[in-house]
């Protein structure tokens, strides 16, 4: 199974999905894509298996993805303060990869029926539904 990890920002949803998916579930494959270099560099830091950076990058690794996770911003063209393009979010979006969004307050979306939670719980079950499609 290969997991893409998005994030922005400074990567910080993105490294500690990493850091857990790392922990939990060792033999993972991982693959950090960043927005920017900070974000990647943040994933890859936190143990991602390889990372790439920018809208092309989300675009070719959406494409080929078992699993896309990372905050709900990346399927939302200009959030993360704009370094979401359409593209990206499109690219999220169409892929046929099983998607597990991090809800976070920040992208100005409330998703109806879910409670507000610290994002290390989000964080936690995200992980958990990956363990879940990935069989471990």
């Amino acid at each position: 199974m290969r997991i893409i990890v998005i994030d922005g920002q400074g990567g910080g949803i993105g490294r500690s999905i990493v850091e857990r998916l790392k922990m939990e579930a060792p033999g993972a494959e991982v693959i950090a894509v960043g927005t920017n270099s900070l974000a990647t560099s943040a994933m890859i830091r936190a143990g991602a298996n390889a990372g790439a950076t920018g809208e092309n990058a989300v675009i070719y690794n959406c494409s080929r993805a078992d699993i896309i996770t990372g905050p709900i911003g990346i399927i939302l063209a200009n959030s993360m303060l704009g370094e979401i393009t359409a593209g990206m979010g499109l690219a999220v979006a169409e892929s046929c990869a099983e998607k597990i969004l991090v809800p976070v307050s920040k992208c100005h979306v409330r998703v109806a029926g879910m409670e507000e939670k610290p994002i290390s719980k989000y964080i936690e079950e995200t992980v958990a539904i990956i363990k879940q499609i990935c069989g471990l």
